[in-house]
C-alpha cells in the first residue's frame, strides 16, 4: 500500500521540521512544505496530496482558515487543523470551513495518526 501523501501549511520552519520528521517516523510522505495560501495553493495543484495539515496562522494576508475553506471548495482534499489556538472564536470560525479534523499543538502521536487515518476514510 502506498504511503498517504501529506502537505504540511506552516510558517515555522522548526515547527515544519519536527512534524516531517515525526509524519516520516509514522509512515507517510511529506509531499511538500507551504507557508502561505498562495504557496498551498499552488502546491496542491503540483502534488495533489492525501491529506493538508493546516496551520492557522500563516504567512499573507490569508489565514489556514480562509486557506481550507478554499481547498474544501476547489479540490476537495481533507484538511486537518495542527494549531496551537483553541479560543471559541478561532474554533467558530474553523468549523465552519467543516475540517477532517483538529489537532492542538503539542499533538501526541497517535493523536495525529488518528486525526489522519479517519480523513484518508472520508
Amino acid at each position: 500500500m502506498p504511503k498517504a501523501k501529506i502537505l504540511i501549511v506552516e510558517d515555522d520552519d522548526i515547527v515544519a521540521r519536527v512534524i516531517t520528521w515525526r509524519l516520516n517516523n509514522l509512515g507517510y510522505e511529506v509531499c511538500g512544505r507551504a507557508t502561505s495560501s498562495t504557496e498551498t495553493m499552488e502546491i496542491l495543484v503540483k502534488e495533489y496530496p492525501d491529506v493538508v495539515l493546516m496551520d492557522i496562522n500563516i504567512k499573507g494576508e490569508t489565514d489556514g482558515i480562509e486557506t481550507a475553506n478554499m481547498i474544501k471548495t476547489r479540490v476537495k482534499i481533507p484538511v486537518i487543523f495542527l494549531t496551537s489556538h483553541s479560543d471559541g472564536s478561532t474554533l467558530q470560525r474553523a468549523k465552519e470551513t467543516q475540517p477532517d479534523g483538529f489537532v492542538l499543538k503539542p499533538f501526541e502521536d497517535h493523536d495525529l495518526r488518528v486525526a489522519i487515518e479517519l480523513a484518508l476514510k472520508k
